[in-house]
């Protein structure tokens, strides 16, 4: 998905940027930062899978492969439209931008991206064979969301529904896939421990959305941080994690999850940190940092709560 993560936008590092060349323009096209936000969700829906049964690893490192594929593709469907659609310049602040820094080829970029999905529908190919051949259409929806989330008539990521799709199909529903092709079958607890990580994805598009507020404006983009307003903006991305916290005691409380899901806690300066910034600094660059906190956290989130729900398990 757009997440805007690292800062690439002050001139000194830009000029950094387009004098660099090989591999390092080639990596930065998959914007790397980003890649956590699909290995998180394999790595939780693999740990909760564990609890109730044994692990199949060829089946874990396939979706995860899978995963950050098509999270690559994405992204680069991104910076094809983005460009396209004129919204991406050397000014740009974000993570986006290799196209107009560094003259890689529009049409390339394309390619690269289709190629990506290409893997990916072979590796879910083994996995159908594998386990159901259902997943076939559920994967076969998930990319066509991901291409439509930029590309298309009417980009999804440029509609008030971005934080609701993507929190959906690359939180819970990229949990509950890694969760089905290890049992067979989607449980209560595997969907109820699934919404903090819907949440913490949708934070992840709601910071970029409010960093991006004014330009978004005048791209003709309608999302909720438009809709609403930034202050409204930034108490939204705040009920988001404090929701997301909270959701595990009661969880814990309930019995779905053991003591050791509140190792989560360990992540809770980053989105304290994510929320000050906003509210202090208003300028692109300057909320930056805050970026970093609220993608950071969905990856330590979902790390802690992996580990937190493994240890409870064998202990």
């Amino acid at each position: 998905m757009d997440n805007g993560i690292i800062r690439i936008g002050e001139n000194t590092l830009q000029h950094t940027i387009k004098a660099d060349s090989g591999w390092r323009i080639w990596w930065q096209l998959t914007r790397p930062h980003t890649l956590t936000a699909a290995f998180a969700p394999v790595f939780l829906g693999t740990m909760i899978a564990l609890t109730h049964g044994k692990l199949h690893f060829p089946l874990f490192f396939a979706m995860l492969i899978a995963s950050l594929f098509i999270q690559m593709a994405t992204n680069m469907f991104n910076e094809y439209y983005d460009f396209k659609r004129g919204l991406d310049n050397e000014n740009s602040v974000g993570i986006g931008g290799t196209i107009v820094r560094n003259g890689v080829q529009p049409r390339t970029v394309l390619t690269i991206a289709l190629a990506l999905y290409a893997v990916s529908v072979l590796i879910g190919i083994y996995i159908c064979m594998e386990t159901s051949w259902m997943l076939a259409l559920v994967g076969g929806i998930s990319m066509l969301i991901g291409y439509l989330y930029t590309g298309g008539p009417l980009p999804i990521a440029y509609t008030p529904f971005g934080e609701l799709v993507s929190g959906v199909v690359m939180g819970m529903l990229l949990i509950l896939i890694a969760f089905y092709i290890q049992t067979g079958a989607v449980t209560t607890d595997a969907v109820l421990i699934s919404i903090p990580s819907m949440l913490l994805v949708a934070a992840i598009m709601m910071a970029n959305n409010i960093r991006d507020l004014e330009g978004d404006k005048e791209g003709g983009r309608k999302t909720l941080a438009i809709l609403v307003g930034r202050s409204n903006a930034i108490t939204i991305l705040a009920s988001f994690f404090i929701v997301s916290y909270c959701w595990i005691i009661i969880l814990m409380a309930l019995g779905y999850l053991t003591p050791w899901a509140l190792l989560v806690f360990l992540s809770v300066r980053k989105p304290i940190h994510a929320i000050a910034t906003f509210r202090t600094h208003l300028l692109p660059l300057q909320v930056m940092p805050a970026m970093k906190d609220t993608a950071v956290t969905n990856t330590l989130f979902g790390l802690l709560l992996g580990i937190g729900i493994l240890i409870g398990h064998y202990l």
